[in-house]
């Protein structure tokens, strides 16, 4: 069932994507939910804090390098008879952002990244990712991008495909920023700085558990409603948030793969002997922090 909501939403997503006229910085995204599996036999409460750094420089007229930090932490229970874990994701982001001609512009960025337990560090924590994006732009308000996303990962090679768009009304007081199946994000400013919206961040990846011969396979959709409060001209925002999180932690052996995976369709199929109980959805509540600079 969870498959087929993320298969869902990816499918409706593969007509937006993300062109924004802004750039967020810093970033923090900290949220708790309770999760139970499908059985009703194991139930776990669940902390995510997701940690985000950009920093771009200009090269020349037509080039900007781009250099980050993303850092992920969830902490839960997998199954019953087991210790918690902190699944931690640690990546660097970088690449640059060229601008082809006055339509065009492209943002290539290599992604290579640690995710695992650390309880002992193996080439099985290493993975690496890159990412290719088509920005064209109709009118300064209106741009989409298309593009593709792919890792290898502990279960084989993930492929995404990335279409969007990013819209902003003449008013400036509703804008929609969005790269499906990866994430969206729609704000609608009711005041000057205080504002209401809705977002969505989704990810499929995997971690290696150290010591013990197997990884996890997390696909997390994450969507909610938020509340949103600015400072510093813009600068400076606060957001408290509630929603849905239908994510999933799937455990496997070491060795244990699908090969291709498109979306979350694997390619040829999944024979994989799962160790734990597929998660039910539950509500999560959050909080954001957010340096942001207006382009």
């Amino acid at each position: 069932m969870k498959n087929q909501l993320t298969f869902i939403i990816a499918l409706l997503g593969l007509s937006i994507a993300t062109a924004q006229n802004y750039l967020d910085i810093a970033r923090i995204n900290i949220s708790n939910t309770t999760l139970e599996d499908l059985e009703q036999t194991h139930e776990t409460n669940i902390t995510n804090v997701n940690l985000e750094f950009l920093l771009p420089t200009p090269i020349n007229d037509k080039t900007i390098l781009i250099t980050g930090l993303t850092a992920e932490n969830s902490s839960l229970v997998l199954s019953n008879g087991l210790s918690r874990e902190n699944l931690i994701m640690t990546r660097i982001n970088l690449g640059a952002k060229v601008y082809h001609s006055k339509k065009w512009t492209g943002t290539y960025l290599l992604l290579p990244k640690i995710a695992s337990n650390l309880n002992e560090v193996a080439s099985q924590d290493f993975q690496i990712g890159a990412i290719a994006l088509l920005e064209y732009r109709h009118k300064n308000r209106f741009r989409t991008k298309y593009g593709l996303y792919s890792s290898s990962e502990e279960f084989g090679t993930i492929i995404t495909p990335l279409l969007g768009v990013y819209y902003r009304t003449p008013n400036n007081k509703f804008y929609i920023d969005a790269a499906f199946p990866i994430r969206m994000e729609a704000n609608y400013n009711v005041t000057k700085k205080f504002s209401l919206g809705a977002d969505l961040r989704t990810s499929v990846k995997s971690y290696n558990l150290g010591l013990t011969d197997r990884y996890v396979q997390e696909e997390s959709i994450r969507g909610g409603l938020y509340a949103s409060y600015s400072l510093m001209d813009d600068k400076f925002i606060l957001r408290a948030k509630a929603g849905l999180d239908t994510t999933d932690y799937g455990l496997y052996n070491s060795g244990d793969r699908i090969g291709a995976q498109i979306l979350t369709i694997q390619v040829n199929g999944d024979d994989r002997a799962r160790l734990n109980n597929e998660f039910d959805s539950s509500v999560y509540f959050g909080f954001d922090a957010i340096y942001r600079l207006n382009l």
